[in-house]
């Protein structure tokens, strides 16, 4: 137990020695944050519901197959092979599907899965300049799409380890690019008294950039005179046009979750995060979940959840939307980064399903909500 609180204080000590320096240099006089900055940010938008309903600060507590996305090193502690699917309705109608499979062997020591994320919306209608009312009858799609396969494995009966490599690829209308990235992840996890501890630390994403190319980029450039010269009429040369190389979203997560009531039967969990991008401000965030599991001996377990995730880049004084200034704008509390839901499971012999809801607050974007259904056997 002296361990385990030794390294609980280690761990909150780290988070802190982390947060100050990034604050700090968010004091400065010059923003170096590159808003904006990154492609495939699609990476970021998670798996599963019980994980949305958690926030990032799920990746400590996750050791079922959305371990896959929120933390490899938690699928070395699942305890039998399960599936999961899952649909997220995300802004301006576009959607998110993510499902996963994997497969503890080695009698739980290791466990190896696979994934895929697929984000996008299709059938578009192109308006240009020339054709501003779309006559012309031309559509776009987007579609970005990810394939990963992961290994974990248990090192001691206190600490996993993980990673994750991913094939990602972006089409945007006629361009497309595709990249390389890995995810690691550290599990650790123990107890105080009778009460549960694990923390993480994660890195998501971690790759070169990606670099869009595609007919879409195929030109007729018409070269000017030198100066001085007469200004003769040229003909278009045909021309390739080169995009730049942008990096993708990479996150430097660590997260705590501590049972802080167990009961025969029930338990209530406290997890907290720190989080780290490339391209935004840090952030933070807190998160709660009561489970009831095998009530009253009928198989059935039921859970609720509930989060907070602090986004600070998402502060607009400087940014007038008119009728949206609302109290979004004001830099206090609000509904943006608020995420509940809920679930309900069923287990009969070596067999379990769950089916999982999450609704979360994208402020003034409104709110999206996540299904999905898990199975184990």
């Amino acid at each position: 137990m002296k361990r385990a609180s030794n390294f609980t204080v280690g761990a909150v000590l780290a988070a802190i020695s982390l947060a100050v320096p990034a604050a700090a240099q968010n004091q400065g006089t010059q923003d170096n944050i590159a808003y904006g900055g990154s492609s495939g940010e699609f990476l970021l938008l998670g798996a599963g519901a019980r994980g949305l309903a958690l926030g990032g600060a799920y990746a400590a507590l996750a050791s079922d197959v959305s371990a896959l996305y929120y933390n490899p090193a938690g699928l070395s502690l699942m305890e039998r092979p399960g599936a999961m699917v899952s649909s997220y309705s995300y802004v301006a109608e576009t959607q998110y599907f993510w499902g996963g499979a994997a497969f503890p062997f080695s009698g739980g020591a290791r466990a190896i899965g696979v994934s895929l994320g697929s984000f996008g919306f299709g059938d578009q209608t192109v308006y240009t300049l020339e054709d501003p009312d779309g006559i012309s009858g031309r559509t776009y799609s987007v579609r970005q799409t990810y394939v990963a396969g992961t290994y974990a494995q248990n090192f001691s009966d206190r600490f996993s380890a993980g990673i994750s490599a991913k094939w990602i690829t972006d089409k945007l209308g006629d361009v497309k690019a595709g990249g390389f990235a890995v995810d690691l992840g550290t599990n650790f996890h123990a107890t105080i008294g009778q009460r549960a501890i694990r923390a993480a630390f994660t890195i998501q994403n971690l790759g070169p950039g990606l670099r869009h190319d595609g007919q879409a980029l195929n030109q007729l450039v018409t070269r000017t005179p030198p100066l001085g010269t007469v200004n003769v009429p040229q003909e278009g040369a045909p021309a390739r046009l080169r995009t730049s190389s942008w990096t993708l979203p990479v996150l430097f997560r660590v997260g705590v979750a501590l049972d802080a009531l167990t009961m025969s039967s029930s338990r209530v969990t406290v997890l907290g995060e720190f989080t780290q991008p490339n391209n935004t401000k840090p952030g933070a965030g807190l998160g709660l979940e009561w489970m009831g599991m095998n009530l009253g001996g009928s198989g059935f377990t039921v859970a609720a959840r509930g989060s907070y995730t602090l986004n600070p880049d998402n502060n607009i004084d400087d940014v007038n939307l008119g009728t949206l200034a609302t109290n979004e704008s004001t830099g206090s509390f609000t509904s943006d980064g608020l995420a509940v839901g809920g679930g309900i499971a069923y287990a009969r012999g070596r067999w379990d399903i769950g089916v999982d809801y999450a609704y979360k607050s994208l402020g003034p974007l409104g709110g999206t909500n996540n299904f999905s259904v898990s199975l184990g056997w």
